[in-house]
């Protein structure tokens, strides 16, 4: 159930834990997040600052188990595709599964949180190693899905749909600019790959299975070549982040004209 987690939350083993590294300062501009961004005042202050916490600054309860936000994560995730997946419904009354499925795709892809976890300031609250706002690609996303999985448990479902409503989507979310934007690389890329007489693959080359989440590890092979990576948590996340770095990247470097393309809604 959800709620061991919060049960988890409170147990004397992890307020002893949390409370050897806990910072007043930064639980102040926890709050002042909370109150500027999200509106909201926190009932349970804790779960927001485990929803900060990066895998690789996790702290250990008195049992030796890890505290991070990777639990907060995977709940915040589930949670965030519903209300996404609502909020499109209603706006779109018209439209077939197969647009709200690839625009509910667009709007929480990690590259989408990312960016949307920069612009509402979320990265400067993040804990984690030094180093680490460059080297953790997804991890402002990361702690955006963690951050829903606390309002989740904190206020429940309806607070939380209001509030990711009324305070990110409509505010920070351009969605009719992303309705309009090409987003399947994979099948932008491969495209440009058949017309070209290319030969083109996408290999899992690695799969974490250290956290309570596996990550999959993709790279794009063009003519057996190794070009460039990413890391999701499916295998088709993972194909499409690769796919548009590894097609951003020819694009500039002139190997593909974009005039032999089509734009493709596969």
């Amino acid at each position: 159930m959800f709620f061991d987690f919060l049960r988890l939350s409170n147990s004397k083993g992890l307020v002893a834990a949390d409370t050897k590294t806990q910072d007043k300062e930064h639980d102040k501009e926890i709050k002042k997040f909370l109150k500027n961004i999200l509106g909201c005042k926190p009932g349970n202050i804790l779960l927001y600052r485990i929803a900060l916490i990066h895998k690789s600054k996790s702290h250990k309860d008195a049992k030796g188990y890890k505290i991070n936000n990777e639990r907060l994560e995977y709940l915040g995730d589930t949670v965030l595709s519903t209300i996404v997946g609502d909020f499109l419904f209603k706006k779109y009354p018209h439209h077939g599964e197969g647009f709200l499925t690839e625009m509910r795709s667009k709007i929480v892809s990690r590259a989408s949180l990312n960016q949307l976890a920069k612009k509402i300031g979320l990265l400067d609250l993040i804990e984690c190693n030094k180093g680490g706002n460059t080297q953790y690609i997804s991890m402002s996303g990361d702690a955006f899905e963690a951050i829903t999985g606390a309002l989740y448990l904190d206020k429940g479902y309806d607070k939380t749909y209001k509030i990711l409503i009324n305070r990110i989507l409509t505010v920070y979310v351009d969605v009719d600019s992303i309705e309009n934007s090409d987003w399947n690389y994979k099948s932008k890329i491969i495209d440009w790959a058949q017309k070209t007489k290319r030969k083109i693959s996408f290999e899992v080359i690695n799969i974490d299975e250290s956290a309570p989440r596996k990550q999959y590890k993709v790279e794009v092979r063009i003519d057996d070549v190794p070009q460039l990576t990413a890391v999701a948590f499916s295998i088709r996340a993972a194909e499409q982040l690769s796919a548009e770095k590894t097609f951003k990247k020819l694009v500039e470097q002139g190997v593909i004209d974009l005039s032999l393309l089509t734009r493709s809604h596969d």
